[in-house]
């Protein structure tokens, strides 16, 4: 078990968690890239986590893609540097905030516990720490319970608390900026569009039932489904999600994927049970729904044109 982490100490994830879908050569070819001393080649990288990451190379990966650390390692070290200097002098102090995400951290950690991810004593100071010095820092973003969800991943897989901040930062900037984009409502609208059109028994069977299709398609679409999915489910496909520079616009095509898989199983239950499933998804094979929402894109492109499919990502 990991000792708990200090703003240069060892982030409190426990043991390994994905399944083993990279091959030997995968992961010579990151240990290739990531050792380099001159220059990591992000590329190179994007197409080796197309494949998944491994769980103990994941951290270091997911920081070049999502542009935390630079390509160009002659000035690494002090970059680094001054990055951890800057999070040791942010304010983590807010009381009400606190609070409420020890509150939630409980409760993920308690609906976790069979997946063994954390270190129950170290974890909640982490994301305590984390959000509040968000938070602090961006006083125009609301805490929301789904800020713990979206920094779980990065509390599992990094080294440091700082690395933590940096990579939920940044990921919650991009949320941000998606969603200012293009307001969530039109989003939904635009998703349960296609939801009837591709699967309108589905969809029908639905609204038989009363289901608030506006309660876990928003969630859905918000927050790459870290609330929903199992987490190392969550890790694989934000593998895939950072591997691509317009991940937010490809979501929705994954949530599309994620209905027709379950689809069947779906149409068994009463109401009660279907939004149960939809709020607490079974383990899924990523690499295979993002197959099929590759084939989803490519579907709607065909029947609507690139346009519509390009509306439905924003």
């Amino acid at each position: 078990m990991s000792s708990p982490a200090s703003s240069s100490g060892s982030s409190p994830s426990r043991r390994r968690v994905s399944p083993p879908l990279h091959s030997t050569l995968v992961r010579q070819d990151l240990d290739e890239v990531l050792d380099s001393e001159v220059f990591v080649d992000v590329n190179r990288l994007r197409k080796c986590a197309r494949q998944g990451v491994p769980d103990e190379l994941r951290g270091e990966v997911w920081k070049y893609l999502l542009g935390v650390e630079k390509s160009d390692r002659s000035n690494e070290i002090s970059q680094r540097r001054a990055r951890h200097e800057a999070y040791r002098e942010i304010d983590k102090e807010n009381v009400d905030v606190s609070k409420r995400v020890r509150g939630e951290v409980s409760r993920y950690l308690q609906r976790t516990r069979k997946e063994d991810l954390l270190d129950p004593h170290a974890a909640p100071a982490i994301f305590e720490a984390v959000i509040c010095a968000y938070l602090n820092c961006n006083n125009h973003v609301e805490y929301s319970p789904a800020l713990v969800q979206i920094c779980a991943p990065f509390v599992i897989t990094m080294k440091t608390e700082c690395d933590v901040y940096s990579c939920f930062e940044r990921l919650v900037d991009i949320l941000s900026e998606s969603m200012l984009a293009v307001n969530i409502n039109k989003r939904v609208a635009q998703f349960l569009s296609y939801f009837r059109t591709l699967l309108p028994e589905l969809y029908s069977y639905f609204e038989e039932e009363e289901l608030d299709v506006g309660e876990w398609a928003s969630s859905w679409l918000r927050n790459l489904l870290a609330k929903e999915l199992p987490t190392p489910c969550v890790l694989v496909l934000w593998d895939i999600y950072f591997s691509q520079p317009d991940f937010t616009e490809f979501h929705p095509f994954v949530c599309l994927a994620i209905l027709r898989q379950l689809k069947d199983s779906l149409e068994d239950l009463e109401q009660s049970e279907i939004r149960s499933m939809l709020l607490r998804l079974p383990k899924l094979n990523i690499v295979r729904i993002v197959s099929q929402a590759h084939n989803i894109r490519s579907e709607i492109q065909a029947r609507y044109g690139s346009v519509a499919a390009r509306r439905l990502s924003q």
